[in-house]
């Protein structure tokens, strides 16, 4: 299994193929520190490896454009949850377009930080629970000052409610905007 930042184990995205419920994601790995090359100005940007508990582990990480000014966002997300028994759920969403709220003050995990809220669109899934073209909900969140207690919280419907997780702590690397 892939390691990534701070050596915590992290699942690979599993080969694509066509299934019955959707497309199969297209979720190349990214297990680096920063936002990946071809990301907008200011990027958007994140990698989070978490522990669930009962043996599954998640790995996300999403990265895109974003214009505050005229409150649009772009970009794409992947998710792959995997259980102890092995086997891994991913889904691939599409990011905005329109940005519900945003923060250059908000506070989180008792620090400052900037925020973002949007929506999500299921465009590929792995999940047979979870189908194409289901939407819901992100809050990103950057803490700044030094401090690392970033997170990412996806909100979905019945359905894709197993893909709602939380990702938090010292292993989320998050840029949220302003920079």
């Amino acid at each position: 299994m892939p390691v990534g930042i701070a050596g915590a184990r992290v699942a690979p995205s599993a080969p694509a193929t066509a299934s019955s419920h959707g497309p199969a994601p297209s979720c190349p790995g990214y297990h680096g520190n920063g936002i990946p090359a071809g990301s907008g100005i200011p990027p958007w940007g994140f990698h989070a490896p978490q522990s669930f508990g009962g043996g599954t582990h998640g790995y996300a990480h999403g990265w895109g454009d974003v214009n505050l000014d005229a409150n649009r966002i772009s970009g794409r997300i992947c998710q792959d949850i995997s259980s102890s028994s092995g086997r891994v759920r991913t889904i691939q969403v599409s990011v905005g377009p329109r940005i519900s709220y945003h923060s250059h003050h908000a506070v989180m995990w008792g620090y400052p930080g900037n925020l973002i809220k949007t929506s999500l669109k299921v465009v590929a899934s792995r999940d047979p629970g979870c189908k194409v073209g289901t939407h819901g909900r992100i809050v990103m969140y950057a803490s700044y000052n030094g401090v690392r207690s970033d997170s990412m919280q996806f909100i979905f419907p019945r359905g894709c409610h197993a893909e709602a997780r939380l990702y938090h702590g010292r292993n989320v690397d998050a840029q949220v905007p302003p920079l």
